[in-house]
């Protein structure tokens, strides 16, 4: 069983890299993954840097990207990201009590 990639806008971003991961994607030696907040936020950075580029192109990639890829969409994450987030959170908040009860 192949392992999971997930890639985010960071990766996907400049183009040669996107190509890259996508060709490799494309090997079967792992399954590729990404979320439609991760192609908005690479299309939102893309398009104030790259005034050029339409939002048809920008859209084309987007598909093209899905389709070449099966299954690379994640979905119904949304739960988990709020309960780990929360989690995250009350971790942060706790540290600092912890490292005060050490001390006294």
């Amino acid at each position: 069983m192949a392992f999971v990639a997930l890639y985010d806008a960071c990766v996907l971003y400049p183009a040669p890299l996107r190509d890259l991961l996508m060709q490799l994607a494309g090997t079967g030696m792992f399954r590729a993954r990404w979320t439609d907040r991760i192609h908005d936020e690479r299309i939102r950075n893309l398009a104030a840097k790259r005034p050029d580029l339409t939002p048809a192109q920008l859209t084309r990639t987007r598909a093209l990207m899905n389709q070449a890829v099966p299954d690379c969409l994640i979905t119904g994450y949304e739960t988990i990201e709020v309960r780990w987030n929360f989690l995250m959170q009350t971790i942060a908040m706790c540290l600092p009590l912890r490292s005060w009860v050490e001390l006294t």
